[in-house]
């Protein structure tokens, strides 16, 4: 069943954030020089977007999400490879923030395994020097 078009809206504008000093804003569709040379500096051609929050699309506690991004850093298939703890935001507010992270070396398969896993309607992939796209996994 496709997603919901406000749905698949909502995570086509939302503003994919890496922490730090300035945050990262990663947006789908938007290159973006500030992710490149964070990609560049770490030696990858390749990264996505990755949360476990809110398993299918439905609202859970702030206590529920949490618990679901410690078991996605803890998957072994992101061990060794560099990550970022961000979090994804609702431009407009309406939504709560999703604890997430930026994986960079992932390949796509992997990525949207890891999606899948943790029950998860979309992920951003990204190729270095191209624009973040959005990948819709149900």
């Amino acid at each position: 069943m496709p997603l919901p078009p406000d749905l698949l809206r909502a995570y086509e504008e939302a503003n994919y954030v890496v922490f730090g000093e300035p945050e990262l804003v990663i947006r789908v569709g938007e290159p973006n020089r500030d992710l490149d040379a964070l990609m560049e500096a770490d030696d990858a051609s390749t990264a996505a977007y990755l949360s476990a929050a809110n398993p299918d699309g439905a609202q859970q506690s702030g206590a529920d999400n949490r618990e679901a991004a410690q078991a996605l850093l803890a998957d072994s298939i992101m061990r060794f490879l560099p990550k970022y703890e961000g979090e994804g935001r609702d431009p407009l507010g309406k939504w709560p923030a999703e604890p997430s992270v930026l994986v960079l070396g992932i390949s796509r398969k992997d990525a949207e395994f890891l999606g899948i896993t943790h029950a998860q309607n979309a992920i951003v992939f990204i190729e270095k020097r191209k624009a973040p796209e959005l990948v819709v996994l149900v």
